[in-house]
Order: C-alpha cells, then structure tokens, then sequence
C-alpha cells in the first residue's frame, strides 16, 4: 500500500452505531480494516461528529441538523462523540472533530492530511448516505484519491447503500470489500 495514504474511520460513534438493528458486521469489516491498516503502517485517521453544549453551531436552515437539534441540547456530548468500543483509536492515532455531515466541513482534516502528506484516503463509515457521501464528493472535489470500503458502510437504507456503493461511488472511487483491499 502507498505511504500517502490513511483510512478514515467516520462517524463510528456508540451514539449513532446504535441507531443500526445489527452493527456488529459494520463494525466487524471495519475492526479488520483497522488492524491491516496498523500491520501496515497506514495512519487511521477517526472522524466523529460533535457539537458544544447547547448545540450553538447547529442552524434551523439545516433540515438534517435542525431535525435532531433538540436531542443534542442536552445531550452528553462526550458521551455522544464517544467511538464504538469495536473500534477503538491507540493513543498515537488522531480524532477529528466535525461540525457537519462531511469530513472536512467544521473541521481540521484537510490540515491533518497535508501535514502527513496524505494523498489517498479509504473511506468508512455511518452512514453511507451521510458522512461517506459527503465526504466522498467533497474529497473528489479537493483531487484525493479515493478509495471506499463497501462492507465497512452502512446506512439505515440497505438499498440506498447498495445504489450509492455500486452506481454512485465508483464515478469518483475504488470501491470494493475490505478483504479486497487487504490483499
């Protein structure tokens, strides 16, 4: 595997990994994906999604947000931003806070990447008609190369996830299962 590349772990949080009838083979493909990702020295890069008590970044103008204001205003926040116990990040590894459904939006991930020369990120994450999406067409629009790890997604839509993996995703990525990509 290239040296400029790093495997972001979106959105893995205990309060949204719940929301799926059955995680456990989401977070089982994307356990895998981080252990080849350490015996191979890619970074594994966590991105979470998080707001400041009282949920001040958060706008009425914002259906998806605005939608779910009310249960982050007094809501845990570290409790809430808290990464599956299936997955958890080893000190040395980064967490990136954002304020929006992309990666990079509210964030500082374009800076962690430039400043470890990254180049070509493995997309995984929940949901995939959320964060992976986002995430997917704004890292196609900053010139990444992107690759993203179909059995390490999920959405709450089987068949969108299945629309966006095989139809959508492949216009702008590699997309394949994480037993592919650690061969």
């Amino acid at each position: 595997m290239e040296q400029s590349a790093a495997l972001l772990v979106m959105d893995m949080q205990a309060g949204i990994t719940s929301r799926l009838a059955d995680p456990s083979a989401v977070l089982g493909n994307t356990a895998k994906a981080i252990a080849y990702a350490r015996a191979n020295k890619i970074p594994v890069i966590y991105v979470v999604v998080g707001f400041r008590k009282g949920a001040p970044e958060l706008n009425m103008n914002n259906k998806f947000f605005a939608a779910s204001k009310e249960r982050f205003l007094n809501a845990d926040m570290n409790e809430f931003m808290r990464i599956d116990a299936a997955l958890q990040p080893q000190a040395e590894e980064i967490i990136v806070t954002k304020r929006r459904v992309s990666a990079f939006t509210g964030s500082d991930l374009e800076v962690v990447l430039r400043a470890h020369s990254i180049q070509h990120i493995i997309l995984t994450g929940f949901s995939t008609s959320g964060v992976v999406l986002s995430t997917l067409r704004e890292a196609a629009d900053k010139d990444y190369k992107i690759t993203v790890l179909a059995d390490c997604c999920a959405d709450m839509d089987e068949e969108v996830h299945r629309v966006l993996t095989t139809k959508i995703f492949p216009r702008q990525a590699d997309v394949m299962s994480v037993e592919a990509w650690s061969k």
